[in-house]
């Protein structure tokens, strides 16, 4: 029974240090976090760290990779949805960005990446190509067939998914950036409902709009 303890302990241990290394992140910043601190948040060794996590840099991707993974998994699924209107699909996409990144702790990754992207543009880098180009090009395939079906005017996809993402990155940073001294900034729902409605509007097609 021990053995089996061990060996469920060990296999929940990557996932336990991933958790407590998205804690130190999001709190001091990349340059600022030690291997020690993840270690000590995990309540384990500096040594077990390094069985599973070569370098700190490692540990941050796998942070990533983890947390944001099934968002953008979630999103390349609404992508190939066909039977719902673009405008329906634009919106779940924002909703559930929200419900899986921005308000859990994968929220304060957007103002740690700012800070840290000139001292670190490899990093920024990996993030950029790995997992917000992932996540804008399923959105602009859902523009595209929005477009190919009548129900949005021609615009360039990708360029309008770059669009739709800034308001919801920008959230983010005003919202950890400035906390409480922003105190007009709308609750979520209310911001993205006023952010998407306006862009989905920007796309409609004037022969959709004007439908019964």
């Amino acid at each position: 029974m021990k053995c089996l303890f061990r060996r469920r302990r060990k296999e929940a241990r990557p996932g336990e240090l991933v958790a407590a290394a998205l804690e130190v992140f999001v709190e001091k910043g990349f340059a600022a976090a030690r291997l020690d601190d993840v270690a000590a948040r995990a309540g384990v060794s500096k040594g077990t760290v390094y069985l599973y996590f070569d370098s700190k840099e490692a540990l941050f991707k796998a942070v990533i990779e983890a947390g944001m993974t099934p968002a953008i998994e979630a999103a390349e699924a609404l992508a190939k949805e066909t039977g719902r209107p673009a405008a329906e699909l634009l919106r779940r996409f924002v909703d559930g960005w929200w419900r899986m990144v921005g308000a859990t702790a994968l929220g304060g990754l957007p103002k740690l990446l700012v800070a840290e992207a000139g001292n670190f543009p490899d990093i920024a880098r990996w993030f950029h190509d790995a997992m917000i180009r992932r996540a804008q090009k399923a959105m602009a395939r859902i523009i595209e067939a929005g477009i190919a079906r009548g129900e949005f005017r021609a615009v360039e996809p990708d360029l309008a998914a770059r669009i739709f993402f800034a308001p919801m990155f920008s959230y983010l940073i005003w919202q950890r950036s400035f906390g409480d001294a922003m105190c007009e900034l709308p609750p979520p729902e209310r911001f993205f409902a006023a952010a998407v409605d306006l862009l989905i509007h920007g796309l409609a097609h004037p022969a959709a709009e004007s439908r019964p």
